[in-house]
């Protein structure tokens, strides 16, 4: 097979199988986002939601990613966007708690530092099973913060810690990672959209 044929091939199943999503739950997650933003005015619900995202590796990248399309990608008409941020950007605070704690307990220490009940935490691991992940999950459930997960295979442990999670149909790591983005996207567009409604 040539190189050619090998990428056409990894693009066809990517495209083939990210149709099989469970869209319902896409939709239940573009409802539990777009009900933390903080409206003003008339429309005002004013829970002043904050949402945490987290992940390890690419996922890491994707969690970054969503952060930076919620605050400024879900900007309109000047109003603010999303009260978003991702746990691992700040390097120094990731190598400094797992350095001094452990690598497990970074995400669980920045929660009880920055979240209260009522916040959302959203979670993309293509295992589920990272430890950081499940003891963010842990905490957030026990604090009462909302949580979606952003899974693959069979979701791991972290799956049954989320109120929603969305598996992406694929084994292949790289493709459920592309499939991840190709949801944070769809997302946004969507969110976008709701908010120049308001």
């Amino acid at each position: 097979m040539n190189i050619v044929q090998e990428l056409s091939d990894y693009v066809t199943d990517c495209a083939v199988n990210v149709q099989k999503t469970d869209f319902n739950i896409l939709a239940k997650i573009a409802d539990a986002i777009f009900d933390a933003y903080p409206t003003t005015g008339d429309n005002a619900t004013n829970k002043r939601k904050r949402i945490f995202v987290a992940g390890n590796g690419g996922s890491s990248a994707t969690a970054s990613h969503m952060v930076n399309d919620l605050v400024k990608g879900c900007r309109v008409f000047d109003l603010p966007g999303f009260d978003a941020m991702c746990l691992s950007d700040s390097s120094a605070v990731v190598t400094c708690l797992a350095n001094d704690f452990s690598y497990d307990d970074i995400y669980k220490i920045m929660l009880e530092t920055y979240a209260s009940a009522g916040d959302l935490l959203i979670v993309f691991s293509g295992s589920g099973n990272s430890p950081n992940i499940i003891k963010a999950c842990e905490y957030a459930k026990k604090s009462g913060m909302y949580i979606i997960g952003f899974g693959g295979r069979d979701g791991g442990k972290m799956k049954p810690l989320c109120d929603i999670c969305l598996i992406a149909p694929t084994d292949s790591m790289e493709a459920l990672e592309d499939m991840h983005l190709i949801y944070e996207h769809a997302l946004v567009t969507v969110l976008r959209g709701r908010l120049e409604s308001l």
